[in-house]
């Protein structure tokens, strides 16, 4: 390594995770890297690439790596992201991933200025064993809550225990959370040893413990305590909390994660229809860009939309041939006649921070991941959790139990909820003037907003991870 060059510019090698919620938020932190001089290869398959267009032009000097994704019998060919497999391609995904390792070495061996770290998403636990190949660092990045890897790094370590117990509860942990089984992360649930696939996703997530750093899109107000225990668990202070990263970039962000197609006419309408609404009188509803409801659970958020005097734009993920014949992804017929003017139905992609920082909107039904709710306590929306698989469960549980900044509507992947409930606690929330969660989604939102400010914990951790990977240099 040229010690001059490096002075200069720390060259690091980026690796996301090809899923939205994932990769939205590692782009984040890559502009603020580049910002503050790390030279940046970012690694790509060759699909997924029209997604760094955003970041690019902001930063030309930004290079790629773009390496074919090598085929898996459980992956259909041409397809490069989760979105178009949803959930249940990421055990494929990222076993197909994994045998980029060599093509990488290659890389690394025959670059003038080769990294001196990895920064790579934590689905992506075999890049510990390239960085240990290849005598550099590597700093993990977590598009989800500090909470939740904490929950998961424990279930690992006392997997027996954990999956034989109806309800698991985490003593060691900051406030002693306890779940259901039924309420654990699936990856957990359905671990079976005699499976190599599953085997290797265990012992990538075991392998996050040795690595070098980790950076949490997550910040201290929020989740400062487990921040802690795991700087004393882990034994060294590389543990970062930089987020909320979305309110780094805004407004320059606000159309992130935007496809390689022209949708601007659909982004017209939508901010258009907005525009005729008045201040915090819209309800966002989205479930992300994997999770399809079920016919019944379409039928029942319809109904309780219907039943609502609720102004709302409602996002619905393109469903295959085969879904909408099995229900999936389908709005009941006659809805979208019934509540025009009132209700919109989008099935397209949409700017999802603009919409949750236009002045109409006030609320935002989420399936709970932790992108979108990080998106939400930004834009100071209140939030509405529908808590499905992985991490939702331990995330709805910090914003609705501990912080009181959302109210949980429904629950479970197969979960139905009650129409005239739901429109009742849409209605009596998005109204109430002076309820408590107004007051607590505005205080979480400053929070954040001072998280991110000059002097700020997310600043100053941000420089601080600046400040290490120079010394890499030394």
């Amino acid at each position: 390594m040229s010690a001059t060059i490096c002075e200069n510019q720390p060259h690091v090698l980026v690796f996301p995770y090809p899923a939205q919620g994932h990769s939205l938020a590692l782009l984040d932190l890559a502009h603020q890297l580049s910002l503050r001089r790390i030279a940046l290869t970012i690694l790509v398959t060759p699909k997924n690439l029209p997604a760094l267009d955003p970041l690019l032009i902001v930063h030309p000097t930004i290079e790629t790596l773009v390496l074919p994704l090598p085929p898996h019998p459980k992956l259909p060919p041409g397809v490069e992201n989760i979105r178009e497999t949803g959930v249940r391609g990421n055990i494929a995904m990222i076993n197909a991933l994994s045998k980029l390792h060599d093509p990488i070495v290659q890389w690394f061996n025959s670059h003038a200025n080769p990294p001196v770290a990895i920064i790579s998403d934590f689905f992506l636990g075999w890049t510990q064993k390239l960085a240990a190949r290849i005598r550099i660092p590597r700093i993990c990045f977590f598009s989800n809550s500090v909470g939740s890897f904490s929950v998961t790094d424990y279930c690992w370590s006392n997997l027996n225990a954990v999956r034989s117990s109806p309800v698991v509860h985490f003593h060691e942990l900051p406030k002693s959370p306890s779940f259901k089984q039924e309420h654990m992360p699936s990856v957990i649930r359905f671990f079976d040893e005699s499976d190599p696939e599953k085997q290797m996703i265990r012992d990538g997530s075991i392998a996050i413990r040795s690595s070098w750093g980790l950076v949490f899109n997550s910040f201290d107000a929020l989740e400062g305590d487990f921040l802690d225990h795991l700087r004393e668990k882990m034994g060294h202070h590389r543990i970062y909390g930089v987020g909320p990263l979305n309110l780094f970039t805004l407004p320059e962000s606000l159309e992130r994660g935007k496809p390689d197609k022209d949708f601007h006419g659909c982004e017209r309408d939508v901010l258009g229809w907005l525009e005729g609404c008045a201040d915090e009188s819209v309800l966002y509803v989205c479930f992300g860009s994997q999770k399809l409801l079920k016919r019944k659970q379409m039928e029942g958020l319809a109904s309780a939309l219907e039943r609502s005097k609720t102004r709302f734009i409602w996002v619905v993920k393109t469903s295959t041939e085969r879904e909408m014949e099995e229900g999936y992804g389908v709005v009941p017929d006659g809805f979208e006649e019934r509540i025009q003017g009132r209700g919109l139905v989008v099935r397209t992609w949409v700017p999802q921070l603009m919409i949750l920082n236009h002045r109409a909107v006030w609320g935002f039904l989420s399936y709970s991941g932790w992108n979108s709710l990080m998106e939400g306590i930004s834009a100071g929306v209140m939030l509405f959790t529908w808590p499905m698989e992985a991490d939702h469960y331990m995330n709805a549980k910090l914003l609705v139990d501990e912080m009181g900044v959302a109210v949980k509507v429904c629950e479970g992947d197969d979960g139905v909820p009650d129409s005239a409930e739901l429109g009742k606690v849409i209605d009596e929330s998005m109204n109430n003037v002076n309820g408590p969660q107004r007051v607590k989604v505005k205080e979480v939102r400053d929070k954040a907003v001072q998280a991110v400010s000059v002097d700020g914990t997310s600043s100053k951790n941000l420089d601080e991870l600046v400040k290490e990977l120079r010394l890499l240099c030394v």
